[in-house]
Protein backbone atom coordinates (compact mmCIF):
# COMPACT_ATOMS: atom_id res chain seq x y z
CA UNK A 1 0.00 0.00 0.00
CA UNK A 2 1.27 3.41 -1.15
CA UNK A 3 1.58 5.98 1.59
CA UNK A 4 4.43 8.41 0.96
CA UNK A 5 3.72 12.11 -0.08
CA UNK A 6 7.35 13.55 -1.19
CA UNK A 7 7.80 16.79 -1.48
CA UNK A 8 10.41 18.33 -3.55
CA UNK A 9 11.23 21.96 -2.35
CA UNK A 10 14.65 23.15 -3.80
CA UNK A 11 17.60 22.52 -7.10
CA UNK A 12 17.67 18.44 -7.53
CA UNK A 13 18.11 15.71 -10.04
CA UNK A 14 15.65 13.16 -9.62
CA UNK A 15 16.24 9.73 -11.31
CA UNK A 16 15.32 5.68 -11.11
CA UNK A 17 17.25 2.95 -10.03
CA UNK A 18 16.46 -0.31 -9.06
CA UNK A 19 12.55 0.29 -8.00
CA UNK A 20 14.11 3.24 -5.87
CA UNK A 21 13.29 7.19 -6.70
CA UNK A 22 17.02 8.35 -6.33
CA UNK A 23 16.87 12.61 -5.25
CA UNK A 24 20.29 14.11 -5.64
CA UNK A 25 20.99 17.67 -4.44
CA UNK A 26 24.44 19.43 -3.47
CA UNK A 27 24.53 17.82 0.08
CA UNK A 28 22.63 14.40 0.24
CA UNK A 29 21.52 11.48 -1.98
CA UNK A 30 18.36 10.03 -0.82
CA UNK A 31 16.51 7.04 -1.96
CA UNK A 32 12.87 6.03 -1.75
CA UNK A 33 10.95 3.28 -2.48
CA UNK A 34 8.77 3.86 -4.99
CA UNK A 35 6.02 1.38 -3.97
CA UNK A 36 5.56 3.00 -0.67
CA UNK A 37 4.89 6.81 -3.14
CA UNK A 38 1.35 7.85 -2.87
CA UNK A 39 2.23 11.23 -4.16
CA UNK A 40 5.33 13.01 -5.48
CA UNK A 41 4.74 17.04 -5.57
CA UNK A 42 7.76 18.60 -7.54
CA UNK A 43 7.79 22.62 -5.65
CA UNK A 44 10.71 23.76 -7.15
CA UNK A 45 11.73 24.48 -11.10
CA UNK A 46 15.15 24.03 -10.56
CA UNK A 47 14.31 20.08 -10.47
CA UNK A 48 15.39 17.72 -13.48
CA UNK A 49 13.88 14.02 -13.64
CA UNK A 50 14.47 11.33 -16.06
CA UNK A 51 11.80 9.97 -18.17
CA UNK A 52 12.60 6.62 -16.62
CA UNK A 53 11.62 7.70 -13.54
CA UNK A 54 8.36 9.32 -14.77
CA UNK A 55 7.40 6.08 -16.85
CA UNK A 56 8.27 4.15 -13.25
CA UNK A 57 6.03 6.35 -11.48
CA UNK A 58 3.00 6.59 -13.96
CA UNK A 59 3.29 2.48 -13.96
CA UNK A 60 2.67 2.59 -10.34
CA UNK A 61 -0.28 5.05 -10.24
CA UNK A 62 1.57 7.37 -8.59
CA UNK A 63 0.31 11.57 -9.06
CA UNK A 64 2.86 13.70 -9.71
CA UNK A 65 2.06 17.15 -9.44
CA UNK A 66 4.05 20.16 -10.66
CA UNK A 67 4.45 23.53 -9.04
CA UNK A 68 4.93 26.76 -11.06
CA UNK A 69 7.83 29.84 -10.13
CA UNK A 70 5.13 30.89 -7.35
CA UNK A 71 5.21 27.33 -6.36
CA UNK A 72 1.45 26.76 -7.01
CA UNK A 73 0.16 23.72 -8.53
CA UNK A 74 -0.16 24.27 -12.01
CA UNK A 75 0.50 20.87 -14.10
CA UNK A 76 0.30 16.91 -13.24
CA UNK A 77 1.28 13.46 -14.89
CA UNK A 78 -1.91 11.64 -15.79
CA UNK A 79 -1.71 8.02 -17.37
CA UNK A 80 -3.60 7.57 -20.32
CA UNK A 81 -4.70 4.42 -18.88
CA UNK A 82 -5.07 3.43 -15.16
CA UNK A 83 -6.77 0.15 -15.70
CA UNK A 84 -6.21 -3.41 -17.80
CA UNK A 85 -10.34 -2.81 -18.76
CA UNK A 86 -10.10 0.47 -19.22
CA UNK A 87 -12.22 0.40 -22.97
CA UNK A 88 -15.07 -1.03 -21.09
CA UNK A 89 -14.74 1.79 -18.39
CA UNK A 90 -15.12 4.24 -20.66
CA UNK A 91 -18.16 3.23 -22.52
CA UNK A 92 -19.84 2.47 -18.86
CA UNK A 93 -19.33 5.99 -18.25
CA UNK A 94 -20.51 7.53 -21.17
CA UNK A 95 -23.81 5.42 -20.69
CA UNK A 96 -24.16 6.44 -17.00
CA UNK A 97 -27.90 7.49 -16.91
CA UNK A 98 -29.01 10.95 -16.20
CA UNK A 99 -30.58 9.58 -14.03
CA UNK A 100 -28.54 8.24 -11.66
CA UNK A 101 -25.70 10.60 -12.31
CA UNK A 102 -28.21 13.20 -10.62
CA UNK A 103 -28.88 11.12 -7.75
CA UNK A 104 -25.26 10.79 -6.98
CA UNK A 105 -24.92 14.38 -7.30
CA UNK A 106 -27.13 14.78 -5.11
CA UNK A 107 -26.15 12.90 -2.38
CA UNK A 108 -22.48 14.49 -2.66
CA UNK A 109 -23.87 17.93 -2.26
CA UNK A 110 -26.06 16.71 0.74
CA UNK A 111 -22.75 14.99 2.60
CA UNK A 112 -20.91 18.29 1.93
CA UNK A 113 -23.20 20.46 3.56
CA UNK A 114 -23.74 18.40 6.21
CA UNK A 115 -19.93 18.40 7.10
CA UNK A 116 -19.75 21.95 6.87
CA UNK A 117 -22.85 22.30 9.23
CA UNK A 118 -20.90 19.82 11.62
CA UNK A 119 -17.83 21.79 11.20
CA UNK A 120 -19.40 24.90 12.34
CA UNK A 121 -21.25 23.14 15.38
CA UNK A 122 -17.88 21.89 16.33
CA UNK A 123 -17.02 25.37 16.33
CA UNK A 124 -19.27 26.98 18.12
CA UNK A 125 -20.80 28.52 15.92
CA UNK A 126 -24.88 28.89 15.37
CA UNK A 127 -24.64 29.58 11.76
CA UNK A 128 -24.78 25.53 12.23
CA UNK A 129 -28.50 25.31 12.11
CA UNK A 130 -28.97 27.01 8.82
CA UNK A 131 -26.83 24.86 7.15
CA UNK A 132 -28.96 22.07 9.14
CA UNK A 133 -32.29 23.54 7.09
CA UNK A 134 -30.24 23.50 3.64
CA UNK A 135 -29.22 20.00 4.07
CA UNK A 136 -33.30 19.50 4.42
CA UNK A 137 -34.59 21.40 1.52
CA UNK A 138 -31.20 20.13 -1.12
CA UNK A 139 -33.54 18.99 -4.03
CA UNK A 140 -32.73 16.76 -6.75
CA UNK A 141 -29.78 17.69 -8.86
CA UNK A 142 -29.46 20.33 -6.49
CA UNK A 143 -32.07 23.11 -8.62
CA UNK A 144 -32.54 25.84 -5.66
CA UNK A 145 -28.65 26.06 -5.10
CA UNK A 146 -28.23 25.00 -1.16
CA UNK A 147 -24.38 24.59 -1.99
CA UNK A 148 -23.98 27.61 -3.14
CA UNK A 149 -26.24 29.44 -0.53
CA UNK A 150 -24.60 26.98 2.42
CA UNK A 151 -20.69 28.58 1.16
CA UNK A 152 -21.46 31.85 1.77
CA UNK A 153 -23.35 31.02 5.05
CA UNK A 154 -20.02 28.59 6.00
CA UNK A 155 -17.40 31.08 4.98
CA UNK A 156 -18.71 33.71 6.44
CA UNK A 157 -19.07 32.26 9.69
CA UNK A 158 -15.76 31.08 9.53
CA UNK A 159 -13.53 34.13 8.16
CA UNK A 160 -15.81 36.82 8.63
CA UNK A 161 -18.80 38.74 6.89
CA UNK A 162 -16.26 40.43 4.64
CA UNK A 163 -14.58 37.23 3.28
CA UNK A 164 -15.46 35.97 -0.43
CA UNK A 165 -13.48 33.30 -2.22
CA UNK A 166 -12.08 35.50 -4.41
CA UNK A 167 -10.37 37.77 -2.65
CA UNK A 168 -6.40 37.33 -2.77
CA UNK A 169 -4.99 36.95 0.46
CA UNK A 170 -3.73 34.13 3.06
CA UNK A 171 -6.38 31.83 3.49
CA UNK A 172 -7.79 31.64 0.04
CA UNK A 173 -4.16 31.01 -0.97
CA UNK A 174 -4.11 27.96 1.84
CA UNK A 175 -7.54 26.99 0.39
CA UNK A 176 -6.61 27.11 -3.05
CA UNK A 177 -3.37 25.01 -2.67
CA UNK A 178 -4.94 22.29 -0.24
CA UNK A 179 -7.89 21.96 -2.69
CA UNK A 180 -5.98 21.00 -5.22
CA UNK A 181 -4.08 18.59 -3.33
CA UNK A 182 -7.40 16.83 -2.81
CA UNK A 183 -8.27 17.32 -6.29
CA UNK A 184 -5.33 15.90 -7.70
CA UNK A 185 -5.71 12.19 -5.40
CA UNK A 186 -8.71 11.87 -6.81
CA UNK A 187 -8.07 12.57 -10.37
CA UNK A 188 -5.09 9.51 -9.45
CA UNK A 189 -8.09 7.48 -8.52
CA UNK A 190 -10.51 8.13 -11.16
CA UNK A 191 -7.39 7.52 -13.63
CA UNK A 192 -6.69 3.86 -11.56
CA UNK A 193 -10.06 3.11 -11.89
CA UNK A 194 -9.99 3.12 -15.60
CA UNK A 195 -12.01 5.98 -16.11
CA UNK A 196 -11.90 9.60 -17.42
CA UNK A 197 -11.67 12.56 -15.18
CA UNK A 198 -12.70 14.76 -18.26
CA UNK A 199 -16.90 13.46 -17.85
CA UNK A 200 -18.44 14.89 -14.86
CA UNK A 201 -21.43 14.42 -13.09
CA UNK A 202 -22.32 17.92 -12.67
CA UNK A 203 -19.07 19.84 -13.95
CA UNK A 204 -18.91 20.39 -17.10
CA UNK A 205 -16.39 22.94 -18.00
CA UNK A 206 -15.05 22.57 -21.81
CA UNK A 207 -11.57 24.28 -20.57
CA UNK A 208 -11.72 21.68 -17.17
CA UNK A 209 -10.10 18.16 -17.37
CA UNK A 210 -10.81 17.28 -14.15
CA UNK A 211 -14.63 17.68 -13.93
CA UNK A 212 -14.83 14.37 -12.21
CA UNK A 213 -12.82 14.96 -10.08
CA UNK A 214 -13.84 18.39 -9.34
CA UNK A 215 -17.20 16.08 -8.26
CA UNK A 216 -16.13 13.74 -6.25
CA UNK A 217 -14.25 15.66 -4.26
CA UNK A 218 -16.59 17.80 -2.50
CA UNK A 219 -16.94 16.74 0.93
CA UNK A 220 -12.99 16.22 1.31
CA UNK A 221 -13.10 20.51 1.01
CA UNK A 222 -13.55 20.27 4.80
CA UNK A 223 -10.73 18.52 5.70
CA UNK A 224 -8.79 21.60 4.18
CA UNK A 225 -10.94 24.06 5.91
CA UNK A 226 -10.49 22.37 8.90
CA UNK A 227 -7.10 22.65 8.85
CA UNK A 228 -6.76 26.22 7.26
CA UNK A 229 -8.84 27.47 10.48
CA UNK A 230 -7.04 25.30 13.13
CA UNK A 231 -3.17 26.93 11.14
CA UNK A 232 -4.85 30.68 11.86
CA UNK A 233 -2.45 31.91 9.15
CA UNK A 234 -0.18 34.90 9.14
CA UNK A 235 1.95 33.65 6.33
CA UNK A 236 1.68 31.19 3.29
CA UNK A 237 5.21 29.32 3.04
CA UNK A 238 6.71 26.21 2.66
CA UNK A 239 5.86 24.66 6.07
CA UNK A 240 2.44 25.38 5.83
CA UNK A 241 2.04 24.08 2.76
CA UNK A 242 3.68 21.09 4.35
CA UNK A 243 1.04 20.94 6.82
CA UNK A 244 -1.67 21.28 4.49
CA UNK A 245 -0.37 18.15 2.77
CA UNK A 246 -0.09 16.30 5.72
CA UNK A 247 -4.00 16.29 5.76
CA UNK A 248 -3.97 13.11 3.38
CA UNK A 249 -2.39 11.32 6.09
CA UNK A 250 -4.80 12.63 8.53
CA UNK A 251 -7.07 8.73 10.25
CA UNK A 252 -11.00 9.49 10.01
CA UNK A 253 -13.19 6.85 9.93
CA UNK A 254 -15.09 4.72 6.54
CA UNK A 255 -16.92 1.42 6.54
CA UNK A 256 -16.84 1.54 10.49
CA UNK A 257 -12.85 1.50 10.26
CA UNK A 258 -10.13 4.14 10.68
CA UNK A 259 -8.17 4.81 7.90
CA UNK A 260 -5.86 7.38 6.35
CA UNK A 261 -7.14 10.40 4.12
CA UNK A 262 -5.24 9.18 0.89
CA UNK A 263 -6.79 5.48 1.32
CA UNK A 264 -10.12 6.33 2.09
CA UNK A 265 -10.39 8.81 -0.42
CA UNK A 266 -9.72 5.28 -2.78
CA UNK A 267 -12.39 3.64 -0.83
CA UNK A 268 -14.77 6.35 -1.68
CA UNK A 269 -14.12 6.73 -5.26
CA UNK A 270 -14.67 2.68 -5.93
CA UNK A 271 -17.73 3.03 -3.94
CA UNK A 272 -19.30 6.39 -6.05
CA UNK A 273 -18.31 4.18 -9.32
CA UNK A 274 -19.82 0.96 -7.90
CA UNK A 275 -23.31 3.34 -7.45
CA UNK A 276 -23.09 4.73 -10.66
CA UNK A 277 -22.53 0.76 -12.40
CA UNK A 278 -25.19 -0.62 -10.48
CA UNK A 279 -27.34 2.29 -10.18
CA UNK A 280 -27.67 1.98 -6.03
CA UNK A 281 -27.16 5.01 -4.32
CA UNK A 282 -26.90 2.72 -1.48
CA UNK A 283 -23.42 1.51 -1.75
CA UNK A 284 -21.64 4.79 -1.72
CA UNK A 285 -19.86 5.24 1.67
CA UNK A 286 -18.68 8.91 3.25
CA UNK A 287 -16.27 9.56 5.63
CA UNK A 288 -16.51 10.24 9.21
CA UNK A 289 -14.08 11.88 11.44
CA UNK A 290 -14.61 10.12 14.57
CA UNK A 291 -16.33 6.86 15.94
Amino acid sequence: MSWRTIVISNRAKLDFKMNYMTVRNDHEITRIFINEIYMVIIESTAVSITVALLSELTKKKVKVIFCNEKRNPSSELVSYYGSHDTSVKYRNQIEWSIDIKSEVWTQIVREKVKKQSEHLRERGLEEYLLLEEYVEHIETNDKTNREGHAAKVYFNALFGKKFTRADENTTNAALNYGYSIILSAFAREIVANGYMTQLGLFHNNMFNQFNLASDLMEPFRILIDRKVVDMDLNKFELSEKLELVNVLNKSIIIDKARSNVANTISQYTKSIFDALNYNDIALIRFYRNEL
